[in-house]
């Protein structure tokens, strides 16, 4: 019998059954569609040779006026820069404290510092400065001095413990002298609910006992980092503001402050979620902000203030300035914002506001644009020639002058698996160079982001559905490529611990690795090591139909679908591209629920020289798996062809 040609539609289909999806594929790992056809995405590369101490949750590129490119990276407990190669922490410090003393324990690693009033909370880093030491700890000045250290318990209000790398050689119950330089803490590393007090009547439950419901939501370490020309503007997630000038004489051993020379953001509010500078105006907009600058207690998410235009220093409006405040209404917090054409887009938790410049006297313009499609988080929203792609609790959705849902043939699949409750870190990312819009999430059996699903907005024109894709491959923050040639991410390992900035004695912070994308075909690690970036795609359940027919051999009736045995005696594989090997496999079953394969027909290896693969298996359902699982390989698959034919029916 003459080879039969399957040709599939691109993108993933999990909307439904794997014998109902016809001409669709239904399960993908590491793989993209291009001008219609699958392949292996593009391998990744470290960009340094450190890891990040703990998650990295933002990333900005910019460019000063020299021409230098940096990126900002903010995690959970840094501020860092990408410049040149290397990784620089420019953390902000809180204020110096003074006059503290040391105590150590014999052969324990914990040391006691005792500072009175140090209000600092477990997981707090701090540097420690003009360090001196009593006699007899074991330690040298040298081993605490410019250090950083965490806080690993607060027994008072008055002391703290650190832990040093090593054991010290004595006990000594006070003494030295030392200077303290807490960071300005971000936040947790993961989002989560907290627990307060319960609901049920006075007297019920036991009395010490959490609530039996989540009412709190404690929100991960975030920060809003755009640049002002070329000062970096940072701000954290419920908390103060930061500027950093590339334009210093020494900024790379400058930190970010609220001092910074003529971009001081002293007067700015000290409490906000979310922060941008106008594209046109350059006016530095604060969301979800106090009503009172400086009393935190007034934060209100959906207070909006911003600044007089081109000073970011000037809040007050009078009536020659532009700065002001607005409200939202429709919802319960502001999530995020995003500078799109004409407009700076907000969304609360249930609604989208466009926020257009009209001049003075009352600056900015409010509408309303949509309802029921607020932001899931402060990340998962991403800006195409003035159009918005975001992610809701809802579903997935567009913005390009009205308020669009996108169709999604995985949406069931995505939100099935997805812990919502961790919303706040989804990572959305956009790479321009295959049209791909990805978002990153948790599901619901990890505490961090593990999964991901793409929205290919190039190849879906005429595409029912669009195209969708999914996979494992983890990201906890992405930038496109813009000032540098390829999309760079990060990737977060809650099981290892960071290099970079180093903390002395540092215990289960994780650590993120800083990639370059679109680099060769594997992982290349900070050591230099390879890992092999595998993939695979699996097509739906394929059977031969047949209609009921009159004697001249026209059809009379419906399609029987799936009563046909098959016999396949070969196929012949079709790759447009081939970098090594690649693997085939052919499941054969008889019905579409069949919880084993009848017969599996894998896997075959295809080179580039590889004609036919000869086969022998009856069925009446066939679907094929492409796969790769070792370096330096890589594929791009073309039209199934498959010698089968009718043999009987049951």
């Amino acid at each position: 019998m003459a080879l039969i040609e399957y040709q599939f539609k691109p993108g993933i289909d999990k909307q439904n059954t794997e014998a109902g999806a016809e001409n669709r594929w239904v399960n993908s790992d590491n793989v993209r569609f291009r001008y219609g056809l699958p392949e292996k995405v593009g391998g990744w590369s470290s960009l340094v040779t450190d890891t990040i101490v703990g998650v990295a949750r933002a990333q900005h590129a910019f460019v000063d006026i020299a021409g230098n490119r940096y990126v900002a990276i903010g995690t959970d407990k840094f501020l860092l820069l990408y410049f040149e190669g290397k990784l620089y922490d420019i953390t902000p410090l809180k204020t110096t404290l003074t006059s503290a003393t040391i105590a150590t324990t014999n052969a324990s690693p914990t040391c006691t510092i005792t500072k009175s009033g140090h209000n600092l909370s477990v997981g707090d880093i701090v540097q420690l400065d003009s360090v001196t030491l009593p006699g007899g700890t074991g330690f040298s000045a040298s081993d605490f001095e410019d250090k950083n250290f965490q806080v690993i318990t607060v027994p008072t209000t008055s002391t703290f413990t650190i832990t040093q790398s090593s054991n010290a050689t004595g006990t000594v119950s006070t003494g030295g002298s030392l200077s303290i330089k807490p960071y300005e803490p971000v936040g947790p590393r993961a989002q989560s609910y907290g627990y307060g007090w319960g609901i049920a009547g006075w007297g019920n439950g036991n009395f010490g006992e959490a609530a039996s419901a989540s009412d709190v939501t404690l929100e991960p370490g975030l920060w809003s980092l755009d640049n002002f020309g070329q000062v970096l503007v940072a701000t954290i997630l419920n908390g103060k503001t930061f500027t950093w000038n590339a334009g210093a004489s020494t900024p790379l051993e400058t930190r970010a402050s609220t001092t910074t020379s003529g971009f001081a953001t002293g007067s700015n509010p000290t409490a906000t979620r979310v922060t941008l500078i106008s594209p046109t105006t350059r006016h530095l907009l604060h969301f979800g902000t106090e009503t009172t600058i400086g009393d935190t207690t007034t934060q209100d998410d959906m207070f909006i203030r911003f600044s007089d235009q081109e000073d970011i220093n000037t809040y007050t409006p009078s009536a020659i300035n532009t700065a002001g405040t607005l409200r939202l209404q429709d919802g319960t917090k502001i999530i995020g914002a995003l500078k799109a054409k004409e407009v700076i887009l907000v969304w609360t938790d249930n609604a989208l506001y466009t926020m257009k410049f009209i001049g003075a006297p009352f600056t900015f313009q409010l509408e309303q644009v949509g309802t029921n499609c607020g932001l899931i988080g402060q990340n998962a929203v991403v800006e195409i020639d003035g159009a918005a792609f975001w992610l809701s609790s809802k579903g997935f959705f567009l913005y390009d002058g009205t308020v669009k849902s996108i169709p999604c043939t995985v949406e069931d699949f995505v939100y099935d698996n997805f812990d919502t409750t961790k919303g706040q870190q989804v990572a959305a990312g956009l790479n321009n160079l295959f049209t791909e819009i990805t978002w990153y999430y948790p599901s619901s059996s990890s505490e961090y982001n593990d999964k991901y699903v793409v929205f290919n907005y190039g190849e879906s024109a005429g595409v029912r559905g669009g195209v969708w894709y999914t996979g494992t491959e983890a990201r906890t923050s992405w930038i496109d490529s813009n000032v540098y040639p390829n999309p760079f991410a990060t990737k977060y390992d809650s099981t290892a611990d960071g290099t970079f900035p180093v903390i002395v004695g540092q215990d289960d912070l994780g650590q993120t690795t800083y990639f370059e994308h679109e680099i060769g075909t594997d992982q290349i690690n900070p050591n230099g090591t390879t890992t092999t970036v595998t993939s695979f795609i699996e097509s739906f359940d394929i059977d031969l139909q047949s209609r009921a027919k009159d004697a001249k051999g026209k059809a009379t009736g419906p399609k029987i679908a799936g009563e046909i045995f098959l016999a396949m005696r070969r196929f012949v594989p079709d790759f447009k591209t081939l970098q090594g090997n690649a693997k085939v496999s052919l499941d054969v079953k008889r019905y579409p629920q069949q919880s084993s394969s009848q017969t599996a027909l894998s896997p075959f290896t295809i080179n580039s020289s590889t004609e036919k693969k000869d086969t022998r298996a009856r069925g009446r359902f066939i679907s094929v798996k492409i796969e790769n699982d070792a370096s330096s390989e890589s594929w791009r698959f073309g039209t199934l062809r498959l010698d089968i034919q009718p043999d009987g029916r049951r």
